[in-house]
C-alpha cells in the first residue's frame, strides 16, 4: 500500500499547484520518507485527498518522473525510484558530491601502500620507477556501496595516510595540504565488472560499471593524482554542460 505523504497546498501563493506538490513530493524522496521501490500514491487518490485536479497531479508526477524520483511502468503503476548520484563531470570528489546532494558518504579502505607502477606513473608524466602511493578504497553513500576507487599519488603526496582517506574525501585530504588539482584529462566508459568489484558493489551478475579514469595536475604542472574508478551505473550518471563557442 502507498503511504501518504503530507502535502501543504497554499492557494494563495504564485507557485503554480503542480510546482508546490513537486517539491514536497520531492522532499519526502530526498529525506528517506519515500524509500526507492515504494509504491506511490495513484493520482486520483492524491487529487481527491489533496482537492486539487487530476491534471495538476499528473503534472507533479511528471516533474518527479523528469528528475529521476519516480519510475512508471505500464501494468506496475508508479513506485519511488532507485537514487542516483548526479555528478558534474568537473574536478570534485565523490565524497563532495554526496555531501552537496545530502548523502551520507563513508569509506571502506581497501589497501594503501607504496608501489612502483610505470602506467600510473606515465599518466602522471612521472619516471617508470617512480615510487607512488597506490590506494583502493569502496565509496558508499549510507550503507549502499557506489563505487571503487584506485587512486596512485606521487611524491610528496605518498604521505598520505590511511586514517585520513577514511574519514574524509581524497579532493579534501589534497586540500588540507594546499594542493588543488586546476587541470585533468579525464576518460568516461563502461564495462562489465571483475568478479572482485561485483562483489564490493554488491552487483548482480550482468549489470555494466561505468568507469572514469582521471589525472589532474596543480596549476603549475606539478601531478597531484592519478584515479581508475567504477561505479554502480544503475546509482550514478554524470552530467556535461556543453557550451558552442561562437568566433
Amino acid at each position: 500500500m502507498a503511504k501518504q505523504v503530507r502535502v501543504v497546498v497554499d492557494r494563495t501563493s504564485p507557485v503554480p499547484l503542480y510546482h508546490q506538490l513537486a517539491e514536497q513530493l520531492g522532499a519526502a524522496i530526498a529525506s528517506g520518507e519515500l524509500q526507492p521501490g515504494d509504491p506511490f500514491e495513484n493520482e486520483l487518490t492524491l487529487a481527491d485527498r489533496l482537492g486539487v485536479s487530476r491534471p495538476t497531479v499528473r503534472q507533479a508526477i511528471r516533474e518527479l518522473v523528469a528528475q529521476g524520483l519516480l519510475l512508471r511502468r505500464r501494468g506496475l503503476g508508479t513506485t519511488v525510484a532507485n537514487r542516483r548520484v548526479h555528478r558534474r563531470a568537473e574536478l570534485t570528489s565523490l565524497w563532495d558530491d554526496l555531501e552537496r546532494s545530502g548523502g551520507r558518504p563513508r569509506t571502506l579502505l581497501l589497501s594503501h601502500g607504496l608501489v612502483v607502477d610505470a602506467v600510473a606513473a606515465a599518466a602522471l608524466d612521472l619516471p617508470p620507477d617512480t615510487e607512488l602511493l597506490a590506494v583502493e578504497r569502496i565509496r558508499l553513500s549510507g550503507d549502499q556501496p557506489l563505487a571503487v576507487l584506485r587512486n596512485w599519488l606521487p611524491p610528496p603526496l605518498t604521505t598520505v595516510g590511511r586514517e585520513e582517506l577514511e574519514t574524509r574525501g581524497l579532493y579534501a585530504v589534497l586540500r588540507a595540504r594546499g594542493v588543488r588539482p586546476s587541470v585533468a584529462h579525464q576518460t568516461i566508459g563502461a564495462r562489465m565488472p571483475t568478479a572482485a568489484e561485483r562483489r564490493h558493489l554488491a552487483m548482480k551478475a550482468g549489470e555494466p560499471v561505468l568507469t572514469m579514469t582521471r589525472s589532474a595536475f596543480d596549476p603549475t604542472g606539478e601531478p597531484v593524482e592519478h584515479g581508475a574508478h567504477c561505479y554502480r551505473a544503475s546509482a550514478y550518471s554524470i552530467e556535461v554542460m556543453l557550451d558552442e563557442r561562437r568566433s
